[in-house]
């Protein structure tokens, strides 16, 4: 596939914008999906997402879906390897990982995505990554790294890996692939490909959910657990992915890829915002790490055109 032609200036900045909106939407998704870790089983919370986000979009792309059908299937490969690692096999991963591992190492891990979408890049498609483009994902880690451990970076040597952690290790890499091989989705309607990869994710999480089942996990039923439902269904899929998908077609997957390091960052804010924790010197100075480990990716990108 051609690289895109260089976005202009007003593209660009809605593209920031958009996926500042999804690292929000994604910062509350990794909180709900912790909070609910006892009342909803993983496999369970992620089928529910998806069939509702799927029931919810499908009036409104159906349309478009069957207009879009031949090439869909003509391109069936690709359209099922998008959907089962960026929507089924991250999310998957990624509740799973946080019922057994803090949201300490869980932020620290998936700030490893600019670097690894990076490198995927190099591998996959022989993409050169420039000199600022490096620096602000080393910014950007440093900045996160440094929010991560409440500015005392030697407390990350004695961070301990277990099952949850290498979980959400798997996840990063699905959703670094995701990133990078989204290039090579069909020239389809942007509805109709989000309804396909949202059915792929549904029909991937049904057998594991009903495993679940069998094996005796269930629902606690609550208003939290209703609200939890609805926040995942709507906010970090539909609205998020439908925005994320369209800025990695104007930025290209490094440069969007490099706005994962806000996700930490928010994450700390809802925090405070939601929990009551309280900000510090800290999350200041990892943030100001990470706008500039963004800003070095932005420059970088000037007038180069995309390859998302």
């Amino acid at each position: 596939m051609q690289d895109n032609p260089a976005p202009t200036a007003r593209a660009t900045l809605n593209a920031y914008i958009f996926l500042a909106i999804v690292m929000l939407f994604w910062a509350g998704n990794a909180i709900v999906g912790r909070a609910v870790r006892d009342d909803i089983p993983p496999f369970t919370l992620a089928l529910v997402r998806w069939a509702g986000a799927t029931a919810i979009l499908m009036p409104f792309a159906w349309r478009r879906l069957r207009a879009d059908a031949p090439v869909l299937r003509a391109n069936w490969r690709i359209v099922l390897l998008l959907g089962l690692l960026g929507v089924a096999a991250f999310n998957a991963l990624l509740y799973s990982g946080l019922r057994h591992t803090t949201a300490t190492n869980s932020m620290l891990i998936q700030a490893g995505i600019p670097a690894m979408v990076v490198l995927f890049a190099r591998l996959i498609f022989r993409e050169r990554a420039a000199l600022l483009q490096v620096l602000g994902v080393i910014a950007s880690t440093v900045g996160v790294g440094w929010v991560v451990s409440r500015g005392d970076l030697t407390t990350l040597l004695h961070l301990q890996l277990g099952t949850g952690d290498l979980l959400i290790l798997c996840a990063i890499v699905a959703w670094s692939l995701y990133t990078v091989l989204l290039r090579l989705r069909p020239g389809v309607d942007p509805l109709s490909f989000l309804a396909a990869t949202f059915v792929i994710a549904t029909l991937t999480m049904l057998p594991l959910a009903a495993q679940e089942w069998l094996n005796g996990a269930s629902v606690t039923w609550r208003p939290s657990t209703i609200g939890a439902f609805a926040y995942v269904a709507v906010l970090p899929s539909l609205i998020a992915y439908s925005l994320y998908n369209r800025a990695v077609g104007t930025l290209g997957a490094g440069r969007a890829g490099q706005m994962i390091a806000l996700m930490p960052l928010f994450g700390a804010l809802l925090a405070a915002l939601l929990l009551g924790e309280a900000l510090h010197a800290f999350h200041f100075w990892g943030m100001a790490f990470i706008v500039a480990g963004i800003l070095l990716s932005a420059i970088a990108g000037q007038g180069r055109p995309a390859k998302g």
